[in-house]
């Protein structure tokens, strides 16, 4: 394994994430294969693990707090979002000073842990004022709840003013966003997001970097009865497209020249990114982690990512 910083920030994360969405407490429910994949992964390296309360209501930080108390708490960096719903209670969601206190007492509880390294903002909520946000998340930094925060789909302005904020009144800026990030979603990031974290000091822990699947290949034929998108309506009408599945099947041969799998290339391709801290995975398999694992030693030139642009290019 191979770690980077943390943008600007002294902590270091581990190249390849484990994430809980869909997954831990999801389409996993049996605690010993939730085990043999977690201990696979920190095993072979990986010491970020990124949560949230919503994955499964709250589902996934019990199941994956409990194997990873099991591991030096040094040796982790375990982080959770606030944002959504997790009651029908008015206050029970969104980002204000209430809701971001009480949801931390009760993410870190359910984890098992004293402290979180990176506490996200999972959405940017219209309903609170920034400055109350800022202020809010600069006070868990001070109790000791988080060690950093940061931000999840926030546009580039929306960020660009939490730093304003934070250096006016020095508070403790956002230090991580986490958007999406692949090969078929790439222009958001490329156009609108690395400009402003870039200069700013701001790493990005990109999630869904197979694009709910498509990057694997699974799709190429047809919709597999068993598979996530026969199952969630809305990640098929966004993800199960004619041009999406053909600019998958084009990938293949350039994996293939490089004797790796389309996974391996997708992962590798968003780890090409300088401002790409860590790319978070999940996995229902422990033969997942193990192939994406080896995704950290696969260099790509400038060839093969032409290759890629050419076959997926950026809109001009």
């Amino acid at each position: 394994m191979k770690y980077r910083r943390l943008g600007n920030a002294g902590l270091k994360v581990s190249e390849l994430g484990l994430g809980g969405w869909t997954t831990f407490g999801g389409s996993i429910k049996d605690a010993e294969l939730a085990r043999q994949i977690i201990t696979t992964a920190y095993d072979n390296g990986v010491s970020f693990f990124d949560i949230a309360d919503v994955y499964a209501t709250g589902e996934a930080e019990r199941m994956m707090g409990a194997v990873l108390r099991e591991f030096p708490r040094h040796t982790l960096v375990i982080s959770s979002k606030v944002f959504w719903p997790m009651s029908d209670d008015v206050n029970d969601r969104g980002l204000s000073r209430k809701h971001l206190m009480e949801s931390v007492h009760k993410s870190l509880k359910r984890i098992g842990t004293d402290y979180l390294d990176i506490y996200f903002c999972h959405r940017y909520d219209p309903e609170t004022g920034l400055e109350e946000v800022v202020r809010a998340m600069d006070d868990l930094v001070h109790q000791g709840k988080t060690l950093y925060w940061g931000t999840s789909e926030w546009s580039g302005a929306q960020i660009a003013e939490a730093v304003g904020l934070a250096r006016q009144y020095n508070l403790y800026p956002p230090q991580v966003e986490q958007p999406q990030y692949s090969i078929l979603y790439r222009d958001r990031v490329e156009r609108e997001i690395l400009p402003v974290t870039a200069s700013k000091g701001i790493g990005l822990t990109t999630f869904s970097p197979l694009a709910s699947g498509m990057l694997t290949g699974k799709y190429d034929d047809g919709l597999p009865e068993d598979s996530r998108l026969a199952r969630e309506d809305w990640l098929r009408e966004s993800w199960f497209k004619e041009e999406k599945r053909e600019l998958v099947r084009r990938l293949k041969p350039i994996a293939a020249g490089l004797g790796i799998t389309r996974v391996q290339l997708a992962l590798a391709w968003i780890l090409r990114q300088p401002g790409v801290s860590s790319v978070i995975t999940g996995a229902t398999r422990v033969a997942h982690v193990e192939s994406n694992l080896k995704a950290v030693d696969v260099e790509l030139d400038e060839d093969v990512l032409a290759q890629i642009d050419a076959t997926a290019p950026p809109k001009q």
